[in-house]
């Protein structure tokens, strides 16, 4: 399992100690190609919506991690893409329709994927 951790204040499980907790990579990965793998004529709208929290998740956390947006206005251009789709006015709602559901999780899962590579590269980590 490739785990990574930057100089940024660390996200810690609440113990006494404040064990750090580093991005799990090949697991968003995985998620990532899962997602980005799905065809919308095969995947059901229940698959599709149980595939998206986990991508939520995973752009979440990466959101929260120095990407370089400081130096970089394609980074930041991506970080705006994805705080405006974990933006709950803009996510799926059960009256979706299954297509733009299917849109909105491979933009999701594209973004995340995107943004990983960034994260690999910046802390000289091989790519999963």
């Amino acid at each position: 399992m490739t785990v990574a951790s930057t100089g940024k204040a660390p996200r810690t499980t609440g113990s006494a100690e404040n064990e750090v907790l580093p991005l799990d990579v090949e697991t968003i990965s995985y998620s990532a190609e899962a997602a980005l793998s799905m065809k919308m004529a095969t995947s059901t709208r229940e698959e599709i919506d149980g595939a998206a929290p986990a991508i939520i998740g995973h752009l979440n956390l990466l959101l929260g991690e120095d990407l370089g947006a400081d130096e970089d206005e394609s980074v930041r251009e991506l970080l705006r893409k994805g705080y405006g789709l974990l933006d709950y006015r803009n996510r799926p709602t059960p009256e979706t329709p299954a297509f733009g559901a299917f849109d909105y999780l491979k933009d999701a899962a594209g973004l995340t994927q995107r943004l990983l590579e960034i994260y690999t590269h910046r802390n000289t980590l091989d790519a999963p």
